[in-house]
């Protein structure tokens, strides 16, 4: 059963190694999450399940002690999906070698839920991982959800995934008038842990306004049925033009 999950935006730039000399900017948004993980830590789950987007070469399950890397955003920086084990040094005292089975690379999403747990030191409870893709329907994201759900008696969610690249003119997808109507109905959504309005978000929309979270924020939704949790809004902004959202719910 569910027992809380956090949302949290997955820009590369939430690593400070990656945003360099703009890192400040996104100060709040990390901070944000860090409560929101803080969140799940209390929960006291006997899993945790992280799920974000990823094109085909990441999608599906990622055991405990999958690598990433943002090596190919110019940072030699590694991390792995696990309890205290974010940070991994480079050279032979890597630490123990990779888990059997955890030989397929996260997704950038995921490499940086990892840096978040890693951040927060996180060791309350084992870590999955699941890729999914952009356009999994929202029957299947939500079916997703509730076989999650049903992993261990008390299961936690970190929900990776951004709102829209629409939002001003040098956002990413340049911007569409539809684009704010559509985050506020999102942070609305995340903020009150409306499950309802999660799975009603507009596939369609989402795919054209470039809002990589509407599939995991669906996973989300499905997991969530029937649990009765509480929602709160942690931070919403768009400083890139694309909207990030951090929500806690439990």
């Amino acid at each position: 059963m569910l027992v809380a999950a956090a949302v949290c935006p997955c820009p590369p730039l939430l690593v400070p190694d990656i945003a360099a000399g703009a890192a400040p900017e996104l100060d709040a948004a990390r901070a944000a999450c860090t409560d929101a993980l803080g969140v799940l830590a209390a929960a006291r789950p006997d899993r945790l399940v992280v799920v974000g987007p990823a094109e085909q070469s990441g999608r599906g399950p990622h055991p405990e002690g999958a690598r990433g890397t943002f090596r190919g955003f110019g940072v030699d920086l590694d991390v792995r999906l696990g309890r205290n084990r974010a940070l991994v040094p480079e050279g032979p005292a890597a630490g123990s070698g990779p888990v059997e089975g955890a030989d397929r690379p996260l997704p950038p999403s995921l490499a940086i839920a990892a840096w978040l747990l890693g951040r927060t030191d996180w060791s309350d409870a084992p870590v999955e991982g699941l890729g999914v893709g952009e356009p999994l329907a929202a029957e299947r994201c939500i079916q997703s959800g509730r076989e999650i759900a049903t992993r261990a008696e008390r299961v936690a969610l970190l929900v990776m995934g951004d709102a829209s690249a629409c939002r001003t003119l040098k956002a990413p997808g340049y911007l569409d008038d539809r684009a704010a109507g559509f985050d506020a109905a999102v942070a609305r959504a995340l903020g009150a842990a409306d499950v309802a309005a999660l799975q009603a978000l507009d596939a369609e929309l989402a795919y054209e306004l470039k809002a990589s979270g509407r599939a995991p924020w669906q996973v989300l939704a499905g997991a969530a049925e029937g649990t009765g949790l509480a929602g709160a809004l942690l931070y919403e902004d768009a400083p890139y033009g694309v909207g990030y959202v951090v929500a806690a719910w439990s």
